[in-house]
């Protein structure tokens, strides 16, 4: 490491950071007092202030080129890249000391925040005037990290005595490739729901006429929420391949934190086609996208502040007074707006009738507000239960399951008949004749679950995994139906194929069959929860040519070895994999201490079965914990996971949904019909 590098990264790193916390508070208050302005001169005060929002951009970027920098020269005067990084760590896992650690993150959270801020100043022609109201809140967000970081938790911050030879390393449950991706999805979620909050600001601030803010945004809501949707996902993947209890998903406080501003997100997507389509909805709206935005805050505050304990979370802090005063501020100055221009917000139409999709998506808002609050408050729980009682009361699984569980099943069901809705009213008549077939094919599979031996009545979990096929099916045969119905129509019209009718009808409305798309993705993924009551484990002791067996699969240790290299020691067992006479695989799962923190970590082998189980895919799913003191035999814990692989397929799908609604539709096709098929409705021309 040269003199240069120890000296100036530092320097520039915080001289950069300074710099923009200048730049973002003249962006912010320029741009506030040239929209107060108003005219020529306002227009000119306002145009720096774009001007310094993009060089704040600028001066952030330097700042976390800095960072990356030092962590990959080595340089540990600096005291985050000694407690997160060392000399032996691989490559990718330096990149990512950039988000691995508390000031980091928060450096990396000011980058995306700048970046989206960068992209609306750049297409601010779109609408200069509410585009201006939007990048004053962005630059106000802005500054309270910029504060944060120059005040509170300063990445550049000097290693006080000697300089050590080498770091302390990355903690080793992030030493995982999913964790060079995971944290990043989850933070362009997080972050980018400040964008479409700035706007919906910014309009109710300018009392803005019509719908137009929800078009402009509409696209930017659906990237930040697909970003969100795979950040969760991968989390749910790394506590399922790193971790090695043998689930995805236990409730954790930020787990909980990731999922609220989901569910509210996922909400207002919903809600705004009704204020699109119908005028209504405006206030629930506003408060929909400002619940999302406090959220990610909220959820921010609780992975720092140390309030929690967590497996994810950051130590403990005194930046958490920071982020309880933002969320106080931040409440504040929305409900203040929000009082003096409500009036702004009156519905333009009312519920005609409870058979619509108005009340198809009015429901379908309640339940993902139930489920939010739920989360929300049993994640809390804790800590109220601790300042009123005097003790802290945990709450586990079984509370949010109970009414989790229920909510989505329901959910599923509003997925399901949502589409067959029209707008205002549906004839009982139109919908019991799209609904039968679907409702029928329901019913056939879960006839079937019984008939291969589920027992609904002796187990609720198995109610609830029977009721989750049932209408997982529904979901999955109504989307087929309605693609199958739409290019039945085109075909008529056009002598098309059938095929190529449904294709046409996809890129002629994107959104409404993309959205189709990921409510198929989301049946996918409850099939592949469904079969969590039918998980298996087995543990024991394996010696040389010992067996163990779970469910069709015999496992055979073969043996077990260790090996050494710069950044760990591991140990790790090999086990041939029988079903019957039939090897089918070899696993070697493993456990390593890593030198540089002295922590173990446990590494899982998992092997999708698909080969063997067709759609009846299950996880083997195979632990190393460790070796017995006496024997020195390793110690093999065996989980038999069905359908899990479900989960992962659901989200690919889900993913291709969401880009399919983002590309623009293509123009409908132009056919010669007869005289009384012209009088025929447009199949898709809008949700």
């Amino acid at each position: 490491m040269s003199q240069f590098s120890s000296v100036a990264l530092p320097q520039v790193g915080s001289f950069v950071l300074l710099l923009a916390l200048a730049l973002g508070a003249y962006s912010f208050l320029a741009g506030a007092f040239a929209l107060f302005l108003g005219g020529k001169e306002g227009e000119y005060l306002g145009e720096t202030a774009r001007r310094a929002g993009i060089a704040t951009f600028a001066a952030v970027f330097l700042a976390a080129v800095a960072l990356v920098t030092a962590a990959f020269t080595d340089d540990f005067s600096i005291a985050y890249i000694f407690h997160h990084s060392n000399r032996d760590l691989p490559g990718p896992y330096k990149f990512a000391v950039l988000w691995s650690g508390q000031e980091g993150s928060l450096l990396f959270w000011s980058l995306l925040l700048a970046t989206y801020g960068f992209v609306l100043r750049l297409r601010y022609k779109t609408d200069p005037r509410l585009f201006a109201y939007a990048s004053v809140v962005i630059a106000a967000v802005q500054v309270f990290f910029l504060m944060l970081l120059n005040f509170a938790a300063h990445p550049f911050a000097i290693l006080q005595g000697q300089l050590p030879p080498d770091g302390s390393g990355l903690n080793p449950l992030l030493q995982y490739p999913e964790m060079v991706i995971h944290p990043p999805m989850l933070y362009l979620g997080y972050v980018g729901f400040t964008v479409p909050f700035a706007f919906a600001l910014g309009a109710l601030i300018m009392r803005y006429p019509g719908e137009k803010w929800i078009h402009i945004t509409r696209r930017w809501t659906m990237v930040t929420w697909g970003f969100l949707t795979i950040g969760i996902f991968l989390g749910a993947h790394w506590a399922y391949a790193v971790l090695g209890w043998g689930g995805y998903w236990g409730w954790d406080p930020v787990e909980n934190a990731s999922l609220m501003p989901w569910l509210t997100g996922t909400a207002f997507l919903h809600s705004v086609m009704m204020q699109e389509k119908r005028g209504m909805l405006k206030t629930w709206n506003m408060w929909l996208i400002f619940a999302t935005f406090w959220l990610a805050i909220l959820g921010t505050f609780l992975t720092r502040s140390g309030i929690i304990s967590s497996v994810h979370a950051f130590a403990q802090s005194s930046i958490g007074a920071w982020f309880f005063w933002f969320l106080i501020v931040s409440l504040a100055t929305f409900v203040f707006f929000y009082v003096q221009n409500k009036s702004h917000l009156r519905s333009e139409h009312k519920l005609e009738s409870m058979i619509s999709r108005e009340s198809s998506f009015l429901f379908n808002n309640l339940l993902f507000v139930i489920a939010c609050f739920t989360v929300l408050w049993g994640t809390w729980f804790p800590k109220i239960s601790e300042l009123v009682q005097g003790n802290k009361v945990t709450v586990g699984a079984p509370f949010y399951n109970n009414v989790a569980v229920p909510v989505a099943l329901l959910l599923l069901l509003l997925t399901a008949v949502g589409p067959l809705l029209a707008w205002r009213r549906t004839s009982l008549e139109s919908l019991r004749r799209n609904f039968m077939w679907p409702a029928l094919g329901g019913l056939a599979v879960g006839i079937l679950m019984m008939i291969l031996g589920v027992r609904p009545w002796k187990d609720v979990a198995y109610f609830y995994s029977l009721m989750a096929a049932m209408l997982a099916t529904l979901v999955m045969l109504t989307v087929i139906s309605e693609f199958i119905r739409g290019g039945r129509v085109i075909s008529r019209h056009t002598g098309f194929s059938l095929p190529g009718s449904m294709l046409h009808l996809w890129h002629r409305n994107t959104r409404r069959y993309g959205g189709y798309i990921v409510h198929f993705g989301v049946a996918v993924v409850i099939i592949g929860i469904l079969g969590t009551p039918f998980n298996r484990d087995v543990e024991k002791e394996m010696g040389f040519g010992d067996k163990m067996n779970l469910g069709p699969y015999t496992l055979v240790c073969q043996s077990y070895t260790q090996d050494d290299n710069a950044n760990y020691s591991n140990e790790w067992a090999i086990i041939n994999v029988f079903k019957g006479d039939q090897q089918i695989t070899t696993l070697y799962p493993e456990r390593r201490l890593y030198k540089a923190s002295s922590q173990p970590q446990t590494i899982p082998r998992i092997y999708p079965t698909y080969a063997q189980d067709l759609f009846l895919v299950s996880d083997l799913y195979i632990v190393y914990e460790g070796r017995n003191d006496t024997t020195g035999q390793p110690i093999i814990k065996a989980h038999l996971n069905p359908l899990v692989p479900w989960i992962w397929t659901g989200l690919i799908v889900m993913i291709f949904g969401t880009i399919t609604c983002l590309i623009p539709n293509t123009a409908p096709l132009r056919a010669t019909v007869p005289a009384r098929v012209q009088t025929a409705p447009v199949v898709g021309a809008g949700d």
